[in-house]
Protein backbone atom coordinates (compact mmCIF):
# COMPACT_ATOMS: atom_id res chain seq x y z
CA UNK A 1 0.00 0.00 0.00
CA UNK A 2 1.23 3.84 -0.95
CA UNK A 3 0.02 6.72 -0.02
CA UNK A 4 0.88 10.78 -1.07
CA UNK A 5 2.01 12.82 1.98
CA UNK A 6 2.69 16.71 1.85
CA UNK A 7 5.96 17.77 3.27
CA UNK A 8 7.52 21.19 4.31
CA UNK A 9 11.15 21.37 4.08
CA UNK A 10 13.51 24.10 5.37
CA UNK A 11 13.31 26.43 2.96
CA UNK A 12 9.32 26.22 3.31
CA UNK A 13 8.58 24.56 -0.48
CA UNK A 14 6.44 21.83 -0.37
CA UNK A 15 6.29 18.60 -1.79
CA UNK A 16 4.97 15.42 -2.09
CA UNK A 17 6.45 11.91 -1.20
CA UNK A 18 5.51 8.46 -1.64
CA UNK A 19 5.72 6.36 1.15
CA UNK A 20 4.81 2.45 1.42
CA UNK A 21 2.93 1.36 4.05
CA UNK A 22 3.37 -2.22 6.50
CA UNK A 23 1.46 -3.61 8.80
CA UNK A 24 2.99 -5.12 11.81
CA UNK A 25 2.48 -9.49 11.87
CA UNK A 26 4.39 -10.06 14.61
CA UNK A 27 6.76 -8.88 17.54
CA UNK A 28 9.23 -10.73 19.08
CA UNK A 29 11.46 -8.52 21.60
CA UNK A 30 13.41 -6.27 19.13
CA UNK A 31 12.66 -7.79 15.99
CA UNK A 32 9.37 -7.57 14.01
CA UNK A 33 7.72 -9.05 11.06
CA UNK A 34 6.26 -6.42 8.57
CA UNK A 35 4.37 -6.92 5.20
CA UNK A 36 2.96 -4.52 2.73
CA UNK A 37 6.71 -2.97 2.42
CA UNK A 38 8.29 -4.95 -0.60
CA UNK A 39 10.60 -2.37 -2.43
CA UNK A 40 12.57 -1.52 1.31
CA UNK A 41 16.47 -3.30 1.00
CA UNK A 42 18.56 -4.09 3.53
CA UNK A 43 19.90 -0.97 5.92
CA UNK A 44 16.85 1.09 5.21
CA UNK A 45 14.71 2.78 7.85
CA UNK A 46 11.20 2.39 8.53
CA UNK A 47 9.02 4.52 10.80
CA UNK A 48 6.57 2.92 13.22
CA UNK A 49 3.16 4.71 13.67
CA UNK A 50 3.70 5.12 17.79
CA UNK A 51 7.13 6.80 16.74
CA UNK A 52 9.24 3.74 16.81
CA UNK A 53 12.22 3.77 14.78
CA UNK A 54 13.79 0.41 12.87
CA UNK A 55 16.46 -0.81 10.77
CA UNK A 56 15.43 -3.47 8.24
CA UNK A 57 17.68 -6.84 8.84
CA UNK A 58 16.69 -9.23 6.29
CA UNK A 59 13.74 -10.86 4.86
CA UNK A 60 11.55 -14.41 4.84
CA UNK A 61 9.32 -15.15 2.00
CA UNK A 62 6.52 -12.75 2.70
CA UNK A 63 7.42 -10.97 5.39
CA UNK A 64 10.16 -7.88 6.04
CA UNK A 65 12.67 -8.56 9.36
CA UNK A 66 13.20 -5.51 11.08
CA UNK A 67 14.96 -4.52 14.11
CA UNK A 68 14.09 -2.02 16.44
CA UNK A 69 16.89 0.83 17.27
CA UNK A 70 14.43 3.75 19.10
CA UNK A 71 11.23 2.88 21.09
CA UNK A 72 8.51 5.49 21.22
CA UNK A 73 6.29 2.83 22.50
CA UNK A 74 4.86 -0.50 22.83
CA UNK A 75 4.30 -2.02 19.20
CA UNK A 76 1.68 -4.03 18.45
CA UNK A 77 0.19 -6.17 16.15
CA UNK A 78 -1.46 -4.75 12.92
CA UNK A 79 0.98 -0.99 13.61
CA UNK A 80 1.02 0.89 10.46
CA UNK A 81 5.15 0.64 9.66
CA UNK A 82 5.91 2.93 6.62
CA UNK A 83 9.30 2.67 4.33
CA UNK A 84 11.38 5.80 4.20
CA UNK A 85 13.18 4.72 1.21
CA UNK A 86 16.09 6.05 2.95
CA UNK A 87 19.29 4.25 4.64
CA UNK A 88 20.33 4.74 8.05
CA UNK A 89 22.27 8.15 8.65
CA UNK A 90 23.34 9.48 11.90
CA UNK A 91 24.59 13.06 12.75
CA UNK A 92 28.25 13.75 12.69
CA UNK A 93 30.42 16.62 13.54
CA UNK A 94 33.13 18.37 15.68
CA UNK A 95 30.81 18.95 18.72
CA UNK A 96 30.63 15.58 19.03
CA UNK A 97 34.15 15.79 20.57
CA UNK A 98 34.40 15.25 24.25
CA UNK A 99 30.94 13.87 24.47
CA UNK A 100 29.31 10.55 25.27
CA UNK A 101 26.91 9.23 23.03
CA UNK A 102 25.05 5.93 22.45
CA UNK A 103 25.40 3.49 19.37
CA UNK A 104 22.48 5.92 17.60
CA UNK A 105 24.29 9.26 18.19
CA UNK A 106 22.36 10.29 21.30
CA UNK A 107 24.15 11.92 24.15
CA UNK A 108 23.82 10.22 26.98
CA UNK A 109 26.25 12.36 29.35
CA UNK A 110 23.40 14.71 30.33
CA UNK A 111 25.39 17.68 28.86
CA UNK A 112 22.80 18.82 26.12
CA UNK A 113 21.84 18.25 22.62
CA UNK A 114 24.97 17.77 20.32
CA UNK A 115 25.04 19.84 17.02
CA UNK A 116 25.94 17.66 14.52
CA UNK A 117 27.96 19.51 11.17
CA UNK A 118 26.20 16.72 9.08
CA UNK A 119 24.69 13.49 7.99
CA UNK A 120 26.60 10.78 7.50
CA UNK A 121 25.20 6.73 6.66
CA UNK A 122 26.09 4.20 8.78
CA UNK A 123 27.37 1.52 6.87
CA UNK A 124 29.62 3.21 4.47
CA UNK A 125 31.71 1.18 1.44
CA UNK A 126 35.56 1.03 2.56
CA UNK A 127 37.31 3.38 0.45
CA UNK A 128 38.99 1.01 -2.68
CA UNK A 129 42.17 -0.12 -3.40
CA UNK A 130 42.81 3.20 -5.50
CA UNK A 131 41.74 6.28 -2.87
CA UNK A 132 44.37 4.49 -0.41
CA UNK A 133 47.78 5.51 0.69
CA UNK A 134 51.03 3.43 1.80
CA UNK A 135 51.14 3.73 5.54
CA UNK A 136 53.93 5.54 5.85
CA UNK A 137 53.49 7.37 9.93
CA UNK A 138 53.85 5.75 12.83
CA UNK A 139 51.10 5.78 15.34
CA UNK A 140 52.91 6.95 18.86
CA UNK A 141 51.11 4.34 21.08
CA UNK A 142 52.98 5.29 24.56
CA UNK A 143 53.44 1.79 25.06
CA UNK A 144 57.40 0.93 24.72
CA UNK A 145 56.95 -2.85 23.78
CA UNK A 146 54.53 -1.34 20.97
CA UNK A 147 56.53 1.04 19.53
CA UNK A 148 59.63 -0.93 19.56
CA UNK A 149 58.91 -4.27 18.91
CA UNK A 150 55.21 -4.10 17.60
CA UNK A 151 55.12 -0.85 15.99
CA UNK A 152 51.77 0.24 14.37
CA UNK A 153 50.75 2.75 11.49
CA UNK A 154 47.87 5.33 10.94
CA UNK A 155 45.47 3.77 9.13
CA UNK A 156 46.57 -0.02 10.55
CA UNK A 157 44.32 -2.47 12.05
CA UNK A 158 46.27 -4.02 14.83
CA UNK A 159 44.29 -6.45 16.95
CA UNK A 160 44.78 -6.76 20.46
CA UNK A 161 44.21 -10.33 21.63
CA UNK A 162 44.39 -11.95 25.31
CA UNK A 163 42.34 -13.58 28.07
CA UNK A 164 40.13 -11.70 30.53
CA UNK A 165 42.34 -9.07 32.49
CA UNK A 166 45.01 -9.22 31.14
CA UNK A 167 45.86 -5.58 30.22
CA UNK A 168 44.21 -4.93 26.66
CA UNK A 169 41.98 -2.29 27.45
CA UNK A 170 44.52 -0.52 29.87
CA UNK A 171 47.01 -0.44 26.65
CA UNK A 172 44.49 0.69 24.23
CA UNK A 173 43.63 3.62 26.75
CA UNK A 174 47.49 4.49 26.93
CA UNK A 175 47.47 4.59 22.92
CA UNK A 176 44.61 7.13 23.12
CA UNK A 177 45.89 9.59 26.32
CA UNK A 178 49.46 9.23 23.89
CA UNK A 179 47.71 11.23 21.08
CA UNK A 180 47.37 14.60 23.72
CA UNK A 181 49.77 16.05 21.99
CA UNK A 182 49.66 14.61 18.43
CA UNK A 183 46.38 16.22 17.03
CA UNK A 184 45.21 12.58 16.57
CA UNK A 185 41.29 12.29 17.18
CA UNK A 186 40.41 9.46 18.99
CA UNK A 187 37.07 7.36 18.81
CA UNK A 188 36.60 5.08 21.77
CA UNK A 189 33.78 2.38 21.44
CA UNK A 190 32.92 0.50 24.50
CA UNK A 191 30.12 -2.81 23.26
CA UNK A 192 28.87 -5.20 25.76
CA UNK A 193 30.61 -4.14 28.92
CA UNK A 194 29.15 -3.01 31.95
CA UNK A 195 28.63 0.00 33.33
CA UNK A 196 30.90 0.44 35.92
CA UNK A 197 33.79 -0.50 33.30
CA UNK A 198 32.79 2.69 30.87
CA UNK A 199 32.93 4.76 33.94
CA UNK A 200 36.55 4.15 34.83
CA UNK A 201 37.61 4.76 31.10
CA UNK A 202 35.74 7.97 30.87
CA UNK A 203 37.35 9.12 34.56
CA UNK A 204 40.90 8.15 33.21
CA UNK A 205 40.23 10.01 29.94
CA UNK A 206 38.71 13.17 32.19
CA UNK A 207 41.64 12.97 34.36
CA UNK A 208 44.37 12.89 31.96
CA UNK A 209 42.81 15.57 30.05
CA UNK A 210 41.94 13.28 27.14
CA UNK A 211 37.92 13.82 26.50
CA UNK A 212 39.17 17.15 24.60
CA UNK A 213 39.81 15.26 21.79
CA UNK A 214 37.64 11.87 22.29
CA UNK A 215 34.68 10.79 21.76
CA UNK A 216 33.12 7.63 23.54
CA UNK A 217 30.55 5.46 21.74
CA UNK A 218 28.26 3.73 24.55
CA UNK A 219 27.24 0.37 23.45
CA UNK A 220 27.08 -0.78 27.48
CA UNK A 221 25.50 -4.33 28.34
CA UNK A 222 21.93 -2.43 29.85
CA UNK A 223 21.70 -0.52 26.62
CA UNK A 224 19.60 -2.29 23.89
CA UNK A 225 20.67 -4.51 21.89
CA UNK A 226 20.36 -3.05 18.86
CA UNK A 227 22.49 -0.17 20.03
CA UNK A 228 25.32 -2.13 21.14
CA UNK A 229 24.95 -3.52 17.68
CA UNK A 230 25.04 -0.33 15.88
CA UNK A 231 27.91 1.16 18.02
CA UNK A 232 31.09 -0.17 16.41
CA UNK A 233 29.19 1.24 12.68
CA UNK A 234 28.21 4.86 14.71
CA UNK A 235 32.46 4.64 16.04
CA UNK A 236 33.24 4.26 12.60
CA UNK A 237 31.12 6.88 11.07
CA UNK A 238 32.33 9.45 13.43
CA UNK A 239 35.76 9.14 12.22
CA UNK A 240 35.12 8.70 8.80
CA UNK A 241 33.65 12.34 9.01
CA UNK A 242 37.13 13.44 10.42
CA UNK A 243 39.37 11.38 7.93
CA UNK A 244 37.69 12.63 4.88
CA UNK A 245 38.44 16.00 6.48
CA UNK A 246 42.33 14.98 6.41
CA UNK A 247 42.82 14.49 9.80
CA UNK A 248 44.01 10.89 11.96
CA UNK A 249 41.48 9.06 13.63
CA UNK A 250 42.55 6.30 16.12
CA UNK A 251 39.34 3.67 16.72
CA UNK A 252 39.31 1.17 19.82
CA UNK A 253 36.55 -0.91 19.74
CA UNK A 254 36.47 -2.58 23.05
CA UNK A 255 35.16 -5.61 21.99
CA UNK A 256 34.23 -7.34 19.32
CA UNK A 257 33.65 -10.42 21.05
CA UNK A 258 30.70 -9.13 22.72
CA UNK A 259 29.75 -7.63 19.88
CA UNK A 260 29.59 -10.83 18.30
CA UNK A 261 27.46 -12.19 21.12
CA UNK A 262 24.89 -9.56 20.53
CA UNK A 263 24.69 -10.20 16.86
CA UNK A 264 24.26 -13.58 17.84
CA UNK A 265 21.17 -13.11 19.40
CA UNK A 266 19.38 -10.80 16.99
CA UNK A 267 20.24 -14.16 14.14
CA UNK A 268 18.87 -16.72 16.66
CA UNK A 269 15.53 -14.04 16.66
CA UNK A 270 15.86 -13.63 12.86
CA UNK A 271 15.57 -17.20 12.42
CA UNK A 272 18.90 -17.63 11.30
CA UNK A 273 20.82 -20.79 11.07
CA UNK A 274 24.08 -21.18 13.34
CA UNK A 275 27.21 -22.20 12.24
CA UNK A 276 30.51 -22.64 13.86
CA UNK A 277 30.12 -22.45 17.72
CA UNK A 278 26.60 -21.29 17.20
CA UNK A 279 27.35 -17.85 15.33
CA UNK A 280 25.39 -16.95 12.29
CA UNK A 281 27.31 -17.80 9.12
CA UNK A 282 27.52 -14.43 8.04
CA UNK A 283 29.51 -13.05 11.22
CA UNK A 284 32.73 -12.99 8.90
CA UNK A 285 31.00 -10.04 6.40
CA UNK A 286 29.72 -8.66 9.38
CA UNK A 287 33.10 -7.47 11.22
CA UNK A 288 35.03 -7.87 7.91
CA UNK A 289 32.90 -5.14 6.48
CA UNK A 290 33.96 -2.96 9.83
CA UNK A 291 37.58 -3.25 10.04
CA UNK A 292 38.16 -2.75 6.32
CA UNK A 293 37.00 0.78 6.46
CA UNK A 294 40.06 1.59 8.08
CA UNK A 295 43.27 3.08 6.46
CA UNK A 296 45.44 5.96 5.12
CA UNK A 297 43.66 8.11 1.88
CA UNK A 298 45.75 9.31 -0.92
CA UNK A 299 46.81 13.03 -0.30
CA UNK A 300 44.00 13.77 -3.34
CA UNK A 301 41.58 12.65 -0.75
CA UNK A 302 42.65 14.97 1.66
CA UNK A 303 44.88 12.35 2.87
CA UNK A 304 43.44 11.80 6.40
CA UNK A 305 43.82 8.10 7.83
CA UNK A 306 41.78 5.82 10.26
CA UNK A 307 43.70 3.26 12.81
CA UNK A 308 41.81 0.72 14.01
CA UNK A 309 42.96 -1.53 17.66
CA UNK A 310 39.97 -4.13 17.93
CA UNK A 311 39.90 -5.98 20.77
CA UNK A 312 38.94 -9.48 21.22
CA UNK A 313 38.70 -11.72 24.39
CA UNK A 314 39.61 -15.65 24.36
CA UNK A 315 39.18 -17.76 26.82
CA UNK A 316 41.89 -20.15 28.18
CA UNK A 317 44.72 -18.21 25.97
CA UNK A 318 42.72 -20.41 22.75
CA UNK A 319 43.63 -18.12 19.92
CA UNK A 320 41.78 -20.83 17.47
CA UNK A 321 38.14 -19.75 18.11
CA UNK A 322 35.85 -19.03 15.90
CA UNK A 323 35.60 -14.83 16.44
CA UNK A 324 39.67 -14.67 16.90
CA UNK A 325 40.70 -16.36 13.87
CA UNK A 326 38.02 -14.46 12.18
CA UNK A 327 39.47 -11.26 13.15
CA UNK A 328 43.22 -12.45 12.83
CA UNK A 329 42.73 -13.25 9.40
CA UNK A 330 41.08 -9.53 8.58
CA UNK A 331 43.57 -7.65 10.62
CA UNK A 332 47.40 -5.96 9.64
CA UNK A 333 48.72 -7.79 12.64
CA UNK A 334 47.64 -8.93 16.67
CA UNK A 335 49.26 -8.24 19.96
CA UNK A 336 48.61 -11.11 22.34
CA UNK A 337 48.30 -10.50 25.88
CA UNK A 338 49.58 -13.65 28.01
CA UNK A 339 48.09 -14.16 31.23
CA UNK A 340 50.87 -16.62 32.26
CA UNK A 341 53.25 -13.43 32.01
CA UNK A 342 50.55 -10.81 33.40
CA UNK A 343 50.57 -13.25 36.61
CA UNK A 344 54.27 -13.01 36.65
CA UNK A 345 54.16 -9.33 37.35
CA UNK A 346 54.77 -8.25 33.84
CA UNK A 347 53.08 -5.07 32.40
CA UNK A 348 52.35 -4.94 29.64
CA UNK A 349 51.76 -8.62 29.22
CA UNK A 350 52.61 -9.17 25.27
CA UNK A 351 53.94 -11.93 24.12
CA UNK A 352 56.51 -11.29 21.24
CA UNK A 353 56.41 -14.48 19.98
CA UNK A 354 52.80 -14.79 19.02
CA UNK A 355 52.96 -10.79 18.31
CA UNK A 356 53.32 -9.57 14.85
CA UNK A 357 52.79 -6.34 12.94
CA UNK A 358 52.78 -7.02 9.16
CA UNK A 359 52.95 -3.38 8.16
CA UNK A 360 53.56 -1.05 11.11
CA UNK A 361 57.90 -1.37 10.66
CA UNK A 362 57.48 0.48 7.61
CA UNK A 363 56.62 3.81 9.16
CA UNK A 364 58.77 3.41 12.58
CA UNK A 365 61.10 5.91 12.81
CA UNK A 366 64.99 5.27 11.61
CA UNK A 367 65.69 5.94 15.28
CA UNK A 368 63.42 3.60 16.83
CA UNK A 369 64.37 1.32 13.99
CA UNK A 370 67.85 1.38 14.91
CA UNK A 371 67.98 0.99 18.46
CA UNK A 372 65.32 -1.96 18.76
CA UNK A 373 66.00 -3.97 15.59
CA UNK A 374 67.22 -7.06 18.07
CA UNK A 375 65.06 -6.24 20.64
CA UNK A 376 62.29 -8.67 20.01
CA UNK A 377 65.00 -12.09 19.34
CA UNK A 378 66.77 -10.58 22.84
CA UNK A 379 64.09 -10.65 24.91
CA UNK A 380 62.64 -14.34 23.76
CA UNK A 381 66.44 -15.45 24.09
CA UNK A 382 66.25 -14.21 28.01
CA UNK A 383 62.99 -15.74 28.53
CA UNK A 384 64.40 -18.97 27.42
CA UNK A 385 67.59 -18.44 29.63
CA UNK A 386 65.63 -17.34 32.54
CA UNK A 387 63.51 -20.54 32.24
CA UNK A 388 66.51 -22.41 31.61
CA UNK A 389 68.48 -21.30 34.54
CA UNK A 390 65.64 -21.62 37.34
CA UNK A 391 65.98 -25.49 36.61
CA UNK A 392 69.68 -25.90 36.35
CA UNK A 393 71.54 -26.72 38.93
CA UNK A 394 75.04 -26.30 38.58
CA UNK A 395 76.30 -22.64 37.70
CA UNK A 396 75.93 -20.62 34.67
CA UNK A 397 78.62 -19.26 32.34
CA UNK A 398 79.91 -15.81 32.39
CA UNK A 399 78.31 -15.00 28.90
CA UNK A 400 74.79 -16.78 30.09
CA UNK A 401 75.25 -14.60 32.68
CA UNK A 402 76.01 -11.45 30.86
CA UNK A 403 73.04 -12.20 29.11
CA UNK A 404 70.74 -12.55 31.57
CA UNK A 405 71.84 -9.70 33.00
CA UNK A 406 71.39 -7.54 29.66
CA UNK A 407 67.38 -8.99 29.49
CA UNK A 408 67.03 -7.96 32.47
CA UNK A 409 67.64 -4.44 32.00
CA UNK A 410 65.49 -5.50 29.00
CA UNK A 411 62.59 -6.56 30.92
CA UNK A 412 62.63 -3.63 32.71
CA UNK A 413 62.75 -0.86 30.51
CA UNK A 414 59.77 -2.92 28.56
CA UNK A 415 57.95 -3.18 32.62
CA UNK A 416 55.95 -0.03 31.69
CA UNK A 417 53.14 1.19 34.88
CA UNK A 418 49.72 1.52 33.14
CA UNK A 419 48.42 5.23 32.25
CA UNK A 420 51.53 6.16 31.86
CA UNK A 421 52.69 6.49 28.37
CA UNK A 422 55.98 7.92 26.99
CA UNK A 423 57.24 9.77 24.09
CA UNK A 424 59.16 8.35 21.27
CA UNK A 425 62.22 10.36 22.19
CA UNK A 426 62.32 9.16 25.64
CA UNK A 427 61.76 5.74 24.78
CA UNK A 428 64.69 6.16 22.39
CA UNK A 429 66.69 7.58 24.36
CA UNK A 430 66.44 4.91 26.96
CA UNK A 431 66.73 1.63 24.39
CA UNK A 432 69.87 3.83 23.16
CA UNK A 433 71.19 3.80 26.62
CA UNK A 434 70.53 -0.07 26.74
CA UNK A 435 72.30 -0.83 23.65
CA UNK A 436 75.65 1.23 25.08
CA UNK A 437 75.73 -1.46 28.31
CA UNK A 438 75.17 1.17 30.60
CA UNK A 439 71.83 -0.06 32.14
CA UNK A 440 73.51 -3.71 32.87
CA UNK A 441 74.87 -2.60 35.62
CA UNK A 442 71.55 -1.12 37.59
CA UNK A 443 69.05 -3.04 38.94
CA UNK A 444 65.55 -3.09 38.12
CA UNK A 445 64.65 -0.04 40.37
CA UNK A 446 67.80 2.06 39.32
CA UNK A 447 66.60 1.08 35.72
CA UNK A 448 62.88 2.42 36.37
CA UNK A 449 64.65 5.55 38.62
CA UNK A 450 66.83 5.91 34.93
CA UNK A 451 63.60 6.45 32.81
CA UNK A 452 62.24 8.82 34.73
CA UNK A 453 64.98 11.00 35.35
CA UNK A 454 67.14 10.81 32.64
CA UNK A 455 64.25 12.07 29.82
CA UNK A 456 63.91 14.98 32.55
CA UNK A 457 67.37 15.87 32.74
CA UNK A 458 67.55 16.38 28.68
CA UNK A 459 64.40 18.06 28.99
CA UNK A 460 66.05 20.69 30.84
CA UNK A 461 69.73 20.79 30.07
CA UNK A 462 69.13 20.06 25.95
CA UNK A 463 65.62 20.68 24.76
CA UNK A 464 66.94 21.00 21.11
CA UNK A 465 68.29 17.36 21.35
CA UNK A 466 64.73 16.36 21.87
CA UNK A 467 63.25 18.55 19.41
CA UNK A 468 66.07 17.77 16.49
CA UNK A 469 65.57 14.26 17.02
CA UNK A 470 61.49 14.69 16.76
CA UNK A 471 62.06 16.84 13.31
CA UNK A 472 64.71 14.46 11.82
CA UNK A 473 63.18 11.28 13.26
CA UNK A 474 66.65 9.45 13.25
CA UNK A 475 69.86 9.17 15.08
CA UNK A 476 72.04 11.55 13.22
CA UNK A 477 76.08 11.44 13.83
CA UNK A 478 75.56 15.08 15.92
CA UNK A 479 72.24 13.74 17.86
CA UNK A 480 73.96 10.53 18.91
CA UNK A 481 77.27 12.36 19.92
CA UNK A 482 75.24 14.85 22.26
CA UNK A 483 73.61 12.08 23.75
CA UNK A 484 76.10 9.92 24.56
CA UNK A 485 77.26 13.33 26.15
CA UNK A 486 74.47 13.72 28.73
CA UNK A 487 74.27 10.33 29.38
CA UNK A 488 77.52 10.51 30.47
CA UNK A 489 76.83 13.93 32.28
CA UNK A 490 73.64 11.87 33.76
CA UNK A 491 75.47 9.01 35.29
CA UNK A 492 78.72 10.59 36.37
CA UNK A 493 75.55 12.51 38.54
CA UNK A 494 73.34 9.42 38.85
CA UNK A 495 71.30 9.26 42.67
CA UNK A 496 70.29 5.59 42.91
Amino acid sequence: MTELKKVVDPGQRTHLEIHEIGTVESVRKFIVLASGIPSCVNGQIVDFENGSRGIVMGFKEDYVQILVISLGGEIRNGDKIYNRAEPLCLPVGEQFLGRIVSGICEPVDEKGPVKADALFPLFFDAPGIMDRAPVEKTLETGTVALDAGIPIGLGQRQLLIGDRLTGKTTVAVDAILNQKHTGVICIYCCIGKPYAGLLRVVQILNERGAMPYTIVVSGISPAPVAEQYLAPYAACMLGEYFMQMGRDVLVVFDDLSKHAWVYRQISLLLERAPGREAYPGDIFYIHSQLVERAGYLKKELQGGSMTFLPIVEILQGDVTGYISTNLISMTDGQIYFNAGLFTKGIRPAVDFGLSVSRIGSKAQWPAMREVSKSLRIEYLHYQELLQMSQIRTSGLSKEAEARLKRGAALAAILNQDRHAPQRVEEEIFVLHALNTGLLDLLTAEQIKKFKTEFFSFVSSSAPELIQSLRKEKKLTQEIREKLDQKLKEHFNNLSV
